[in-house]
């Protein structure tokens, strides 16, 4: 196992940007202290041959952009707001607008994605920390936000979230990476088989607030409990995914106990390379995005990133759940400890 560094780039105002490669002599991946973002993640197939399986860039440049969050640490908290605001008690907060009438990712310019966090290394990981202050994006709190990822000698990349806040506060940070398990420059992802392990979703209006309603998966184009490919059902006659252009919703978690636990949320795998991703989260939600808006210019190896080229499971708690007192709540009291663990693991068969 090593972790080695080098310099990735500079920021506007000309500070380093480091790279941080995690290697393990069979699936190695790279982050930056830019939007602690995973850059590459180079996995081999049932041949041996490696590829790298995320989309991304290739400099720190169009980092300081990336308007698909491809590979970032999205929050503080990641996700929807419906009307942009929302309250704690009998204080309210007003957030950025910026999709439609509400609030995406908190902030496309202040969010975590676009912070220069320090970096400490270990013999298998990199921890990124850094520091948000009270009312930054219309949030309250000071708040300390870490996240360490680590590889495994089995293949697995876990990345390990925490917080902690002295004011009571919304936390609900996640990864954007867009995955192709053919290689970042596959072209479309609707032919890879995803099972969710998830009985239940959160439909949402037309600018993809959730309603409240937790709806069975069960008889609709929603249902990835058997294996099936991402493009079987992506074009059916359904209000969700003609709002949405195909999937981009929030899946209910099946035996999430809120202790922390590690439990089974996806398994993916392409049938023409031969890999296999299997996700497992202590959070309730889990973000399934089909890359249906994906439309960038000069990605890795000057490859041109288009329509379903990636896909997301970014999990979390329930989009907009501050207003929906039916979900799993994102409301941290003051002092208290944020800790959310993920992991992707990756075999061949």
């Amino acid at each position: 196992m090593s972790v080695t560094s080098e310099l990735f780039g500079k920021t506007a105002d000309g500070r380093a940007i480091t790279s941080y490669t995690l290697d393990n002599g069979k699936m190695s991946f790279k982050v930056i202290d830019f939007g602690a973002v995973l850059v590459n993640l180079w996995v081999p197939d049932r041949n041996g041959c490696t590829d790298d399986i995320v989309l991304g860039f290739d400099t720190a440049e169009q980092y300081l952009e990336n308007k698909d969050y491809f590979g970032a640490t999205v929050g503080p908290v990641a996700n929807r707001i419906g009307g942009a605001g929302f309250s704690i008690g009998e204080k309210e907060f007003t957030l950025p607008v910026n999709d439609g009438p509400n609030n995406l990712h908190t902030d496309k310019d202040l969010g975590l994605h676009k912070k220069l966090w320090d970096a400490l290394t270990g013999d298998n990981f990199v921890t990124f920390t850094v520091h948000v202050p009270d009312g930054e994006c219309g949030l309250p709190g000071n708040r300390d936000f870490a996240v360490t990822y680590c590889l495994t000698e089995d293949n697995a990349v876990r990345i390990h979230y925490q917080a902690v806040s002295d004011a009571d506060t919304l936390i609900n940070p996640t990864n954007h990476t867009y995955f192709n398990l053919d290689g970042h420059d596959a072209g479309s992802i609707e032919d890879t088989i995803v099972q969710l392990y998830c009985s239940h979703y959160t439909p949402t209006d037309d600018h993809s607030i959730p309603t409240g309603e937790i709806r069975p998966v069960e008889g609709t184009a929603f249902d990835f409990r058997a294996p099936k490919k991402i493009g079987k059902d992506i074009g059916a006659q359904d209000e969700q995914l003609l709002w949405a252009k195909g999937y981009d919703h929030n899946y209910c978690i099946d035996g999430y106990n809120a202790k922390g636990d590690l439990v089974k949320t996806a398994r993916c795998f392409s049938e023409k390379s031969g890999r296999v991703m299997e996700v497992r989260t202590s959070l309730p939600g889990v973000q399934f995005y089909a890359g249906n808006y994906v439309d960038d210019r000069n990605g890795k190896g000057g490859h041109d990133y288009g329509f379903r080229s990636g896909f997301c499971l970014e999990t979390q708690y329930y989009p907009d759940a501050v207003h929906h007192t039916e979900f799993p709540s994102p409301v941290f009291a003051a002092g208290q400890a944020y800790d959310s663990l993920t992991e992707y693991r990756f075999t061949v068969e």
